[in-house]
């Protein structure tokens, strides 16, 4: 197989961003597939010898066919559970009969899909039954398929844990549905890593499903009070009633994590469903040392403590076109457009400023207001955007695709630039830019432009209504930075 090169779909998701890097690692020549090359090309291994990326669609068929041509497996990592797709049951659907029809016209060997653990039942939530259906789908062409069936991931920066940890850190006492009582059976993504690697050489494994679990079967209420133990809390309480649904379910988590409610509902609705390996032939077969779940909390514990997380479920966001990431007006800029644009300089040279800008977001704030933000947060949250909750994940550095708290990063030029695109929700666009310029006797011009493109009357108003605290807000921002840097401020910020 390390003759052609491996083609992974998805490859800015939370799985795929850890299997290029392993990949390289064992000696493959990988092809990693997204949306968005930009994301990709701001990884730290997206120099490596044997990687080419490739932009593509999954529902355009041309492109599809340029990714997959030449190469002898490919790694299906799709998913469509995100706020473009209404409905992500028969986009998941279409994606796979495109993946499959292109893949036999491709001339691919092998497909390896990771799909969701589930008892074979009527009553499978409709997540679930949506990760079979694709399973099938797969399944029907002409290549052979392997299919890897997990229950929750347990990993730094997956949607699952993300749940569980901000659950248990936040609430003290929990009145939750039953299904914290169903049986389940975690895998560390450690293990599903090393799991979907060994498939790839393994002809056993070659069109047969598999399902893959962790050392221990377990409920979701035991896994809460592992975790309180090793983050060093006291033991919650939880109440589970049955009137508790999975819309009032979603709702919860929506306020209290940084998950969105639009992957909450069909996360919590598949918990009802018990996700136990049916057989472990895998065992056999891959032989690997498995994590107990408690190992795995641990593990996941220390990486978001050190802020070394390596991907994180956020990272799988939309991206700007391409085309944004050019200086300069970006490619919506027709018709009306507000900007507020102010400078600064400050006695300091451009790489100081930088590394305070890449410190933005998170727990370091914003330099300023920490408390207006925290209440844009709020509203935000309260009428279903994302809050500040998502905060950072990466400390030291800044990568396109990143996200900071309600904003994600959609340029970077190291020393020069830095642009983020918000994701709150807004009755328009809006971006935020920092520009480095160098002015000479160690003087640097840091210039903040804000934009903003409305959508109709109500967009207007709310710039309108919003413009006089800009003042405030970016006048004190800019000067927080400057305060940062320790260094004397030259000017005041002025806006232009």
């Amino acid at each position: 197989m390390k003759d052609k090169p491996i083609l992974v779909t998805g490859a800015t998701g939370y799985v795929g961003a850890r299997l290029v890097p392993k990949l390289l690692q064992a000696g493959y020549k990988v092809r990693a597939m997204a949306r968005s090359a930009t994301k990709l090309r701001g990884r730290p291994w997206a120099d490596h010898k044997n990687l080419k990326i490739i932009a593509a669609d999954i529902f355009d068929q041309n492109e599809l066919l340029q990714a997959i041509s030449g190469c002898s497996a490919a790694y299906y990592l799709i998913h469509s559970m995100n706020p473009q797709n209404k409905d992500f049951v028969e986009a998941d659907r279409c994606a796979a009969l495109n993946f499959c029809h292109v893949a036999e016209r491709g001339g691919l060997q092998r497909i390896i899909y990771l799909g969701g653990l589930g008892q074979h039942q009527s009553n499978l939530s409709k997540h679930l039954r949506s990760r079979a259906e694709v399973a099938q789908i797969l399944c029907s062409g002409s290549v052979a398929v392997t299919v890897l069936r997990a229950a929750m991931i347990i990993g730094s920066g997956s949607v699952s844990f993300e749940i569980l940890r901000y659950l248990v850190d936040r609430l003290p006492i929990m009145i939750t549905p039953r299904w914290v009582r169903t049986p389940s059976q975690p895998i560390a993504i450690r293990n599903v890593l090393e799991y979907l690697i060994a498939c790839l050489d393994n002809e056993q494994t070659i069109g047969r499903v598999f399902d893959i679990g962790g050392s221990e079967v377990l409920s979701y209420q035991t896994l809460m009070d592992m975790y309180a133990e090793e983050a060093g809390l006291s033991r919650r309480i939880v109440i589970p009633v049955p009137f508790f649904t999975s819309r009032l379910s979603s709702l919860w988590i929506h306020l209290v994590t940084p998950v969105p409610a639009y992957i909450a509902r069909p996360l919590s609705d598949g918990l009802r469903n018990p996700a136990i390996c049916e057989e472990n032939s895998i065992q056999s077969i891959v032989p690997l040392n498995l994590l107990d779940c408690r190992s795995a909390i641990k593990l996941a514990l220390e990486r978001i403590q050190l802020q070394t997380v390596e991907s994180h479920w956020t990272d799988a966001g939309t991206m700007p076109p391409d085309e944004w990431s050019i200086t300069g007006d970006p490619a919506w800029a027709g018709g009306t457009i507000y900007k507020d644009q102010r400078k600064i300089t400050i006695s300091a040279t451009p790489e100081a400023i930088w590394q305070i800008l890449i410190r933005l977001g998170g727990t370091g704030g914003w330099y300023y207001g920490t408390w207006l933000w925290k209440l844009r947060g709020i509203l935000d949250r309260l009428i279903g955007g994302v809050g500040l909750n998502r905060g950072r994940h990466r400390a030291g550095e800044i990568l396109p695709g990143d996200v900071l708290d309600f904003w994600r990063v959609y340029a970077v030029e190291v020393n020069k630039r830095l642009a983020l695109i918000a994701e709150m929700k807004l009755p328009g666009q809006a971006t935020l830019e920092f520009h480095i310029h160098p002015a000479g006797n160690n003087r640097t011009e840091l210039e903040q432009i804000a934009s903003f493109r409305p959508a109709g009357l109500s967009g207007i108003t709310y710039w309108k209504a919003i413009t006089p605290f800009h003042d405030i807000v970016f006048d004190g921002m800019l000067k927080g930075i400057a305060h940062a840097s320790v260094q004397k401020t030259i000017s005041q910020p002025n806006k232009i």
